[in-house]
C-alpha cells in the first residue's frame, strides 16, 4: 500500500495504524528522489514486506515537513511500533538501508 499524506493528523494516524511504517518525504522537482522511490518501494516489497510506505510532498505540506525537522529531500524516515529507528536524507545508499532495516525489521516482525 502506498499513501500521499498531506497533513499531522494523517501522518499520526499513518504511523499509528502500521506497526512498521516508512515516510518519504520529497518534492516534485527533486530529480533524485524520483529515481530513488521507486527503488526504495521495490526494496520494501521486495525485502521487508509488512511495511508499509507513504508519501509527502513537502511542497504542499510544509507544516508537516517543518514539524518532522525536513530540511533536505529526499529524507526518509522509518517507524516501528509507532517509534523513529532510522532518519535517511540525501545521498543515501539503498544496500546500507537494506543493512540498518534488517535487524530491527527481523527482531520485531518475528
Amino acid at each position: 500500500m502506498h499513501k500521499d499524506i498531506e497533513s499531522v493528523e494523517e501522518l499520526e494516524k499513518f504511523i499509528f495504524d502500521n506497526p512498521g511504517a516508512v515516510v518519504y518525504f520529497s518534492t516534485p522537482t527533486c530529480n533524485v528522489c524520483k529515481v530513488l522511490k521507486p527503488k526504495l518501494i521495490e526494496l520494501l516489497e521486495l525485502k521487508f514486506p509488512l511495511m508499509t510506505f507513504a508519501y509527502v510532498d513537502c511542497d504542499k505540506s510544509k507544516e508537516l515537513a517543518a514539524q518532522n525537522n525536513i530540511f533536505a529531500v529526499p529524507t526518509v524516515l522509518f517507524f516501528m511500533d509507532g517509534k523513529e529507528i532510522i532518519r535517511k536524507s540525501r545521498n543515501l545508499s539503498l544496500t546500507e538501508l537494506e543493512g540498518e532495516i534488517n535487524r530491527p525489521y527481523s527482531l520485531f516482525f518475528s
